[in-house]
C-alpha cells in the first residue's frame, strides 16, 4: 500500500489535510463500513477505535490516519490534539479477476477487488476562535431559536385532541 499525501486549504474554514491510500485490498462495501465509524470523531479516539477494531482493513485505515496525522503536524504545524476526521470516503478501483477450475471441465470466477481510501482532518477551532472571526466580518449563523417561521410546534401523527374528543 503506498500513501499520497496532500494539504488543501478552504477559504474559511482552516486547513484541511488529507492523506490518501490506493489499492486496498477490500471490497469497498468493506472499507467503508471502518471508515464510516470513524467520521466526525477526534483523531486519538478514531485512532484508539481502529487499534481495537476486529475488522482486518482497520489496520490499513488506522496507517492511513496516521499519515493524515502526521501530513497535519509536519506539513502545516497543526495541534495534533484539536485534529479530528472531517471525511473518510471509499472508492472502487480495479478488479482482479482469478479463475477456479470446478468438476466436468467447468471454471468459476473469483473476483478480487481493490479500494482507494481517502482520509481528511482538520483542526477543531474553538469558540473563542469562532468569535474573533465574526468580529473579522465573518455573519454569524442564526441560532434555532431566532429563526423566523420555525416555531416549537410538535408533529403528531395522529388526529388531534380536539378531532379525537369530537369537539
Amino acid at each position: 500500500m503506498s500513501t499520497h499525501d496532500k494539504t488543501k486549504t478552504t477559504h474559511g474554514e482552516g486547513t484541511r489535510v488529507y492523506a490518501r491510500a490506493p489499492g486496498i485490498r477490500s471490497s469497498a462495501r468493506k472499507l467503508n463500513l471502518v471508515a464510516a465509524s470513524i467520521r466526525g470523531k477526534g483523531a486519538a479516539v478514531a485512532m484508539n477505535q481502529l487499534a481495537f477494531e476486529k475488522r482486518r482493513v482497520a489496520q490499513e485505515v488506522r496507517k492511513v490516519l496516521q499519515a493524515a496525522i502526521a501530513n497535519a503536524e509536519n506539513n502545516d504545524g497543526l495541534n495534533v490534539d484539536r485534529l479530528f476526521v472531517v471525511e473518510a470516503w471509499v472508492g472502487r478501483t480495479m478488479v482482479v479477476r482469478r479463475m477456479h477450475p470446478r468438476a466436468r471441465g467447468r471454471s468459476a470466477a473469483i473476483e478480487k477487488p481493490f479500494s482507494n481510501l481517502t482520509i481528511v482532518v482538520q483542526e477543531r477551532i474553538d469558540t473563542s476562535e469562532k468569535e474573533t472571526a465574526r468580529q473579522d466580518g465573518a455573519r454569524p449563523k442564526p441560532s434555532p431559536s431566532t429563526t423566523k417561521g420555525q416555531g416549537s410546534k410538535s408533529r403528531t401523527s395522529g388526529p388531534s385532541t380536539d378531532a379525537a374528543t369530537g369537539a
